[in-house]
């Protein structure tokens, strides 16, 4: 069987679920389960809570009349942090955290960066991660730049909630169309405004003069800004600037701008934003209500975040006993309970089988004292059936034994046996609030165990046969507060089976954003092997140095004294065993500073759940605060139920998977199924020979900045926007490792290892440019691979008109240019393809259109390419732009003789 890329991938988008724990439902046309969660560094401020009601209050009606009488919020949450003080509206918060959060009210990372924005890197359709906003666009006015707090929430939103893209581009603002004119970049072209560039500005006021064209790209100089007249006639669109007050709906097919240069047309296959929010899974069942009147007010929960409560529920049944799992589950709860908690938090655990046991009540960990308390009564032997419900029961009786409530509290389930009777304690679970962590251990764990993370927002993990699976997943645990600097960060995770009498060794660097509660911890199989650590300056820790766990688990443990040295630390083991055995290499620390965010990274899949063929999207995220970490190697290790791995190399460079380039976003497909079942994700963000650097560029899909309006002739301007140098824009950062559990999937519908048909195309070229070289044409794109984004297509298509509907509508009837001389390169690589463009006369103005599809050796071909423009003219010796205060939307090209480089979406 083979699907077309868009059915595959409209498949997984709207039929399966995704990995985001948004609590977020419709309900009757109502929006319930919206969370907005303040950060715990934002300083009390009740002004703060009111114009977030007052935000959302207004947003409600703006966003029921856009959607034609459909949605509004109806009820929202507002997440109070713990570094607050406690007043009695307050109510305790059940499922809801800072990290699932679809809003979050948070500081910059750096002076500038008020704009509003939504964190969104997944395909057209599919949801966002969060929006964020920050305490002073909260508090303070922005209503001439942005609009109204209420219609910026729409506009992010729908970011968010529909996963469609910004119809404005402040990297190339202008275009020229098909009717040879330069038009700013925006839905609808009915907005109307004028083109300067601000030549002298003092107070209120500036001195400018009309845009000249570039006279490398033919379009408006750099400074060249379009500003809109403030009064419109113009309904649409939201998604370019909902700051006009004539702007109340979102593009429709009508109204939409198919040629602007925006991320929409380029995401969505140049459709209109209308039209894929129609197509979203609210829409559905929504239909318009009835009637003329208002929605309701929004209704208002404030919740106060709690002192951290984990109770563990460990598995201790009789399949325990197999392939050391007892050994190594003990193993990864002593270095959770040491290395990973934070403190301050309250931690029981329960133990079960056919029944349970309450081995610990809460117990706040301050100390070490505290932890060994329950590391001794972890499980020595295994036996018995396994009851799911009976440990999760008592996990519950733990907690409110302990005077705490179930509600907000965290389980920490482990288990590696088959129960089907978890479904009877659903109900159980909804009720008390808690949020469920499940790991898998084995193949054979119960199936339903992700159900129980799915119904209350936890996370969900699989391990196999090594520690270093359950370590991973372990250290995933944190805290969900928003207290970034509290976090533990794994900085190496390997397992390694080593020969007798054989040394192995490694390095590990050490950044300056981290280095305090560092702890380097090695486990073995068999006999403890020699260990030798070095720092950075040579001091040496050995064997001796190292801590032996009293309960014998095989593990031993350094913390490093004070703060750990910044460089490359430097590992050697021997194992002094005749026979092979494996060793495992565990490096932990978290930030060195409370005031020092550090470099974190985080994974996860497009989906939980994946039928093939549907392919899947691997996303790592690599950030300093909010800032996007760029030029790094990111590998992600997949892992299948029978143990075979694939290792992915993730990419930022906007191509195939990846939605936007140097986003700090990587990404790739994952098409390599290795049978059903469940599989483990493991990223590796590695920053080597110095060449990381932290891109401080504003944020894409964000509320448009304006730099001020026309009215009555005379330009209103905004305050400047604190922008980034191009000198400025990046900033270097150290060598850096750092590891990252994704959490866990579930394939079905798989073929066996091995029996693999061809069913994935090659995947869509997106970033397709042309341009004249002479009478030449010069194409170049990033090369996809065989199988989507990976290998190396067979062969190329590439068609030419004069027409863009040619290409649009009707590609396959167009002129085929002649690529016997071009053989594909690897998937990412940067395509570069000359030729001269029969049967085409070249002359002044000539103005052609491209477009590509890539083939697989079955013939299986990818979808056509972006449209891309070349056109040949040189500027007239003067100027004929209008002069400034002329009402228009476009402006005429003389096409006389220069090549021009467009890329049309």
């Amino acid at each position: 069987m083979v699907l077309s890329l868009y059915a595959i991938l409209f498949l997984a988008l709207h039929l399966l679920p995704g990995m985001k724990s948004s609590m977020v439902h419709l309900n009757k046309n109502g929006y319930d389960g919206v969370v907005i969660a303040i950060n715990p560094s934002v300083p009390e401020d009740e002004k703060l809570i009111q114009n977030i009601k007052e935000m959302v209050t207004e947003a409600s009606t703006y966003l029921f009349n856009a959607t034609k009488r459909r949605v509004y919020f109806r009820n929202v949450s507002i997440l109070i942090p713990m570094t607050w003080k406690s007043k009695s509206e307050y109510l305790m918060p059940k499922q809801e955290s800072y990290d699932q959060a679809d809003v979050i009210v948070a500081n910059p990372y750096l002076k500038y960066g008020d704009d509003p924005y939504t964190l969104q890197y997944g395909q057209c359709g599919e949801k966002g991660k969060y929006i964020h906003f920050t305490p002073n666009f909260l508090l303070t006015n922005n209503l001439p730049i942005y609009g109204s707090r209420g219609r910026v929430f729409v506009h992010e939103w729908a970011h968010l909630r529909w996963g469609i893209f910004d119809e404005y581009n402040v990297d190339q603002p202008f275009y020229i169309s098909r009717r040879n004119t330069i038009e700013a970049t925006r839905c609808s072209t009915h907005i109307t405004g004028i083109n300067v560039v601000f030549k002298e500005c003092q107070g209120g006021s500036c001195i400018t003069r009309p845009c000249r064209r570039d006279s490398l790209t033919g379009l408006y100089e750099a400074k060249c800004a379009f500003i809109p007249e403030k009064s419109q006639t113009a309904k649409d669109s939201i998604m370019f600037m909902q700051s006009l007050s004539s702007v109340t709906e979102f593009c429709t097919a009508e109204t939409h701008n198919m040629e602007a240069p925006n991320l929409q047309n380029k995401m969505c296959n140049r459709r209109s934003t209308w039209d894929v929010i129609k197509d979203s899974d609210d829409f559905q069942n929504a239909p318009p209500m009835t009637g003329t009147d208002s929605p309701p007010r929004p209704t208002f929960s404030l919740l106060k975040a709690k002192q951290r409560v984990v109770c563990l529920v460990l598995d201790k049944s009789g399949s325990m006993d197999s392939e050391d799992r007892l050994f190594r589950m003990n193993q990864a709860v002593e270095l959770y309970l040491i290395q990973i908690i934070e403190k301050g938090s309250l931690v029981g655990m329960v133990t079960f089988e056919s029944y349970a046991t309450i081995q610990n009540y809460l117990t706040n960990i301050t100390d070490e004292n505290a932890y060994e308390k329950i590391t001794a009564n972890l499980p020595q032997a295994a036996d018995g059936g396994t009851s799911i419900c009976s440990g999760l029961s008592a996990g519950f009786q733990a907690i409110i034994q302990s005077n705490q409530s179930t509600s907000g509290s965290e389980i920490v389930l482990l288990t590696d046996g088959e129960d089907n009777q978890i479904s009877l304690c659903f109900e159980e679970v909804k009720q008390s609030g808690s949020i469920i962590h499940t790991i898998a251990l084995g193949p054979a764990a119960a199936k339903e165990l992700e159900t129980l993370s799915n119904m209350t927002g936890g996370h969900r993990f699989y391990a196999n046969k090594d520690i270093n699976g359950l370590t991973d997943a372990f250290s995933r645990i944190s805290s969900r507060s928003g207290s970034i600097t509290q976090q533990a960060i794994q900085l190496e995770s390997k397992s390694l089976t080593i020969t007798g009498k054989k040394w192995i060794n490694g390095t590990v660097p050490v950044d300056s954003t981290i280095g305090n509660d560092t702890f380097f911890v090695v486990t073995w199989t068999i006999q403890k092997p020699e260990i030798l650590l070095q720092d950075p300056k040579g001091t040496r820790y050995e064997t001796s140095d190292f801590k032996e766990d009293k309960l014998n688990i095989r593990s031993a443990r350094l913390r490093i004294p004070g703060i750990a040295e910044t460089g490359t630390w430097t590992y050697h083991l021997l194992n002094k065993q005749a026979k092979s055995q494996v060793l495992t290499v565990t490096m932990t620390t978290r930030a060195r500073s409370p005031t020092t965010l550090p470099v974190i990274a985080t994974a996860h899949m497009s989906q939980s759940t994946t039928r093939y063929p549907s392919p899947m999207i691997v996303y790592a995220q690599v950030s300093q605060g909010f800032l996007p970490v760029l030029g790094i190697n990111v590998t992600a290790i997949i892992e299948s139920e029978d143990g075979h791995q694939v290792i992915l190399e993730l990419w930022d460079n906007g191509a195939g998977a990846d939605t936007v380039k140097n986003d700090g976003i990587y990404s790739r497909y994952f098409t390599d199924f290795h049978g059903n079942g469940r599989y483990s994700l493991k990223v590796h963000a590695q920053a080597k020979k110095n060449t990381a650097r932290l891109s401080l560029r504003q944020k894409q899909n964000r509320a448009l900045y304006m730099p001020g309006y026309l009215e009555n002739g005379k330009i209103e301007l905004n305050p400047p926007r604190p922008d980034v140098n191009d000198d400025m824009a990046e900033a270097e950062v150290e060598d850096f490792s750092r590891l990252s559990s994704g959490g866990s999937f579930i394939v079905s519908g798989a073929p066996p290892a091995g029996s693999h048909t061809h069913v994935f195309p090659p995947g869509k070229i997106t970033d397709l440019e042309a341009k004249f070289k002479g009478d030449q044409i010069q194409l170049s794109w990033t090369a996809p691979g065989n199988v989507l984004d990976k290998g190396k297509a067979n062969s190329y298509i590439i068609r030419i008109s004069e027409h863009f509907q040619d290409l649009q509508e009707d590609f396959d009837n167009a002129a085929l240019v002649n690529t016997s001389s071009l053989t594909p390169k690897e998937a990412g690589s940067i395509e570069v393809f000359e030729f001269k463009p029969e049967p085409f006369k070249i002359e002044n103005g000539t103005k052609i259109y491209f477009a590509i599809q890539a083939i697989h050796e079955a013939n299986l071909t990818s979808e056509v390419s972006n449209i891309a423009q070349a056109i040949k003219f040189i500027p007239p010796q003067e100027s004929s732009v209008p002069a400034l205060g002329t009402k228009t939307s476009a402006t005429s090209l003389a096409i006389l003789g220069l090549a021009v480089v467009l890329s049309i979406f």
